[in-house]
């Protein structure tokens, strides 16, 4: 999610996009988000 507002916001200079990159820097939820994704990849690995 953190990459994704940081994308919108380098493409279109959007404040919001970006205040909302720094909220998820700041609170650390972006940490949470990929600890939660890498724990889902564990119990449900990719069939590629």
């Amino acid at each position: 999610m953190m990459d994704l507002t940081w994308k919108v916001f380098s493409m279109t200079g959007n404040i919001d996009s970006y205040l909302l990159y720094k909220e998820f820097e700041r609170d650390g939820s972006f940490a949470d988000e990929k600890e939660e994704e890498l724990e889902s990849e564990e119990f449900n690995p990719p069939t590629h």
